[in-house]
């Protein structure tokens, strides 16, 4: 299956010259879906993860799912103020302005094996947040898992260059 033929483009959204690469076609195709979630466990079937995390929100969708392909338990990488517990938090720049990711802090017990998932990375500057987080965290971080790479946006490359493995199943041209 070509995973990349269920991702729909929408030209100029969210502001002209951007393509938007819209994967809640990809989430209703039934077979699709279930073989971007393989694919996307499929690297990491022997490495013994305790835990999958997933950034808010797609990535949620796609690491709860990988966790349970795996066998592991899955944790929230949220937006500030969303999580009820004592948190560990990182800012992080956006093209227009910051943001803040939290994680909770008991989320990581000890080094427990840890795969980062979300559905798109571009700059990898959120992935970079989330990378921090975990960490701080106590977390063995094994690799990350995209299902889209913008990849002359340079995020895989600088998630790579954090000492982390990383993976995309599909790459898309453009931004």
């Amino acid at each position: 299956m070509n995973l990349k033929d269920t991702i729909r483009t929408i030209p100029d959204f969210p502001k002209p010259g951007i393509m938007f690469r819209d994967i809640t076609t990809l989430m209703t195709n039934r077979a699709a879906f279930a073989e971007s979630v393989k694919k996307l466990a499929d690297p990491y079937r022997n490495e013994n993860i305790d835990n999958v995390a997933g950034i808010e929100a797609r990535g949620f969708v796609f690491g709860a799912a990988v966790a349970l392909e795996l066998g592991a338990g899955f944790v929230p990488i949220r937006k500030k103020g969303k999580l009820p517990f004592d948190t560990y938090e990182q800012n992080y720049e956006l093209e227009y302005g910051s943001d803040t990711l939290e994680i909770h802090a008991d989320a990581i017990r000890g080094q427990e094996r840890v795969l980062l998932i979300d559905d798109l990375i571009a700059t990898g500057g959120t992935t970079e947040a989330a990378v921090h987080l975990l960490r701080k965290a106590g977390s063995n971080i094994i690799g990350a898992g995209f299902v889209i790479d913008l990849p002359e946006l340079g995020g895989l490359q600088r998630i790579t260059n954090m000492g982390i493995p990383v993976t995309a199943l599909v790459a898309f041209d453009g931004h």
